[in-house]
């Protein structure tokens, strides 16, 4: 690559501009959660772990949680077992908890891994089974509102309490988590939980600064229909009144409900950005910018540098109240 002189000037006025990111950030915690549709795309996963790397080498502690549906649904499908989704979660039978342990924990946990190992980062595949991070329960029946049918989730758990002991044995050492959501019960029996849950779970546990949710979609969305009606920044009261309108569906719907479970368990920041966006986590993170959507407690605490940044980018029905 040949690089200009105005080329280096631009590069070095960045450095500038991250340098008190990168000051403050530094020995904090970030978790990061990536869904598995970015690991169907090899450049796309490579362009996530790359930022990851660089967050990594300027000191941050990372804790990466990976979903992997997309993948499992192809691989069960292949297998001849059906595939049912409710609201945004997975009903999990007998045959799906063992193809999801294979999916999980042995395809994209490690492929990860191998990545990390290219890119110099001394990583370590966990689930939530290991050193009983995830402490679990079997979901038991529920009544969908919206329909009044009760479903039995099967083998999918909801969270009783994480103990984050081997996380933060691994973070001091220098390593890096790659945690996959399977956990169990206390008898042992698998249970698969939704990857937005254990990753807001797990930052409330660690009081993490961050958690950035890396998913399909550009960001949370005024209109559903609309990918550039991206919201800049929003709050609980304003995320709760998308979800009351109707503008919150699908996939984001247990991802509203993590990112209030994260703040409400003393995360700072929730950021929700698009993997596809090349380099969507460091302008999130080192720029007052970004490029999705910021969460926050209350939009009233933000610094007027960012609330400028946000009115700036958002398109013109945003939710922050």
């Amino acid at each position: 690559m040949i690089m200009h002189r105005t080329d280096q000037a631009a590069a070095i006025r960045s450095l500038r501009s991250a340098a008190p990111y990168i000051r403050l950030f530094k020995g904090k915690v970030f978790v990061v959660k990536a869904g598995g549709g970015v690991f169907g795309d090899a450049a796309a996963t490579r362009a996530l772990i790359e930022q990851i790397a660089i967050l990594h080498y300027f000191g941050v502690k990372v804790v990466f949680v990976h979903g992997g549906g997309p993948q499992l649904t192809e691989i069960t499908e292949q297998l001849g077992v059906p595939t049912r989704m409710v609201e945004g979660r997975r009903v999990t039978d007998q045959r799906s908890i063992e193809v999801t342990s294979m999916v999980l924990n042995g395809l994209i946990n490690t492929r990860i891994l191998a990545m990390c190992r290219e890119l110099d980062i001394d990583a370590v595949g966990i689930s939530g089974v290991d050193a009983g991070l995830i402490h679990a329960h079997k979901r038991p029946p529920v009544r969908i509102a919206s329909t009044g049918e009760t479903v039995d989730y099967g083998h999918v758990g909801d969270i009783d309490r994480v103990d984050a002991t081997v996380i933060r044995k691994l973070l001091d050492n220098g390593l890096m988590p790659v945690v996959s959501p399977l956990s169990c019960d206390e008898s042992g029996m698998l249970l698969n939980i939704n990857a937005d849950t254990v990753a807001s779970a797990i930052g409330a546990a660690l009081g993490a600064e961050k958690l950035v949710l890396c998913t399909g979609a550009p960001g949370i969305l005024e209109r559903v229909e609309d990918p550039t009606s991206i919201i800049s920044y929003t709050d609980l009261q304003g995320l709760k009144r998308l979800r009351d309108e109707g503008r919150i569906v699908d996939g984001m719907l247990p991802k509203a409900k993590a990112i209030e479970e994260a703040i409400r368990g003393g995360v700072r920041r929730v950021h929700v950005i698009s993997y596809k966006a090349p380099e969507g986590i460091l302008a999130e993170v080192f720029t007052n910018e970004g490029t999705g959507t910021l969460v926050v407690a209350d939009v009233h605490a933000l610094a007027p540098a960012e609330l400028a940044a946000g009115d700036a980018t958002q398109d013109g029905g945003a939710a922050a109240p």
